[in-house]
């Protein structure tokens, strides 16, 4: 019954939409979604099951665990997140397009009912990605499309464990529940980094006190090499930001051709930098194995998802490692203007030392 209240719901968000590229849209993400609601069947039941593989069943049974942690000890509303799994065939749920302007690191924002603006647009076909991604570039625009290994319905659904969580390796399916679970506490329509950063925080905080708590050494040595990896990257994309955004102030006194060649050279350090970065590190980095091809989509969209990081964490530290005081703080900071919000967790990443 729930199940299907939660069908006409969905239903009725997207009913006033019209246009015909909006309609197609929210066609194939309805019956995308729906395809996955339908099709999930109850941890219980499967872990119950004789005919259930032994390492699905092992990795189910570590869910509960995740999902009982992330309850008592992170203060997440865990619900009924993660109790049903679906297998999808991939290890991917969704591909998301970003698209940004040729001499911006501003993303294209695409707007929807509830949930507000975000800086891109998810697609279970990848084909339709491709068509819309063709629109952008034919306008001139940098664009990336990148899959996706979960989302969150923010709580309107119980969101289940898929393909996508159980192809991790299990410290990385713990931090997904954990970034996953996180969007449920806050949610602020039309700020993408706000939303990330914290649920990034959350995922990285929460996976550092799983793995102390399980006494997992090596996953732990692990987890900090990835986040040090990730911290790294972040300072080098920032540091090209910068550079970019000085650049791109420019257009009016430097020609397209300048730009571009500028542009080039900026993006073609950025890329030697990672390369010799990665070579301290054995693992795949967060802008994947070098050498990498970036452009503008790539440094917004990872920018949105770590700008403010070190600013949640040292929250989080600030608030004494309480997680229920720590989401009670970040909605009195989202419940303020976008400029008094910014300007606080600007202040509170100067205050953040890294303790690796």
């Amino acid at each position: 019954m729930r199940q299907l209240s939660q069908i006409y719901l969905l239903l009725l968000l997207i009913a006033p939409i019209t246009g015909c590229s909006t309609v197609s849209y929210y066609s194939q993400a309805i019956s995308g979604h729906l395809s996955i609601m339908l099709r999930k069947q109850p941890n219980t039941e499967l872990i119950a099951n004789a005919n259930t593989p032994p390492e699905l069943r092992r990795q189910l049974l570590f869910a509960e665990q995740a999902r009982t942690f992330a309850r008592h000890e992170l203060a997440l509303p865990v619900g009924g997140a993660f109790s049903e799994y679906v297998s999808l065939g991939r290890p991917w749920v969704v591909v998301n397009l970003v698209a940004v302007p040729e001499f911006s690191l501003s993303p294209h924002q695409w707007c929807y009912p509830v949930i507000g603006c975000q800086a891109y647009r998810g697609y279970f076909s990848l084909n339709e990605a491709r068509k819309e991604q063709a629109g952008f570039q034919e306008q001139g625009f940098d664009t990336m499309i990148g899959t996706v290994t979960a989302y969150s319905t923010l709580g309107w659904f119980d969101d289940p464990l898929h393909t996508g969580f159980t192809a991790l390796p299990d410290d990385r399916m713990v931090a997904l529940m954990f970034h996953e679970l996180a969007h449920r506490v806050i949610y602020i329509k039309g700020d993408t980094a706000f939303n990330e950063s914290f649920a990034t925080a959350v995922e990285l905080e929460g996976l550092r006190l799983w793995l102390q708590r399980t006494g997992s050494e090596e996953g732990f040595t692990q987890a900090l090499k990835r986040l040090q990896y990730r911290e790294q990257t972040l300072t080098l994309v920032i540091h090209t930001s910068q550079k970019l955004h000085h650049l791109y102030d420019q257009q009016e006194s430097l020609g397209t051709p300048t730009l571009r060649a500028r542009k080039k050279q900026l993006f073609d350090e950025l890329a030697d930098a990672y390369a010799g970065l990665a070579e301290q590190y054995s693992a795949p980095g967060p802008l994947g194995s070098p050498p990498v091809r970036l452009n503008n989509a790539h440094l917004a969209l990872f920018r949105q998802y770590n700008q403010h990081v070190p600013a949640f964490r040292q929250l989080l530290k600030e608030s004494g490692y309480d997680f229920g005081e720590f989401y009670r703080v970040t909605k009195a900071l989202a419940g303020q203007s976008t400029t008094s919000r910014d300007a606080q967790l600007q202040t509170l990443s100067e205050r953040f030392v890294e303790y690796l």
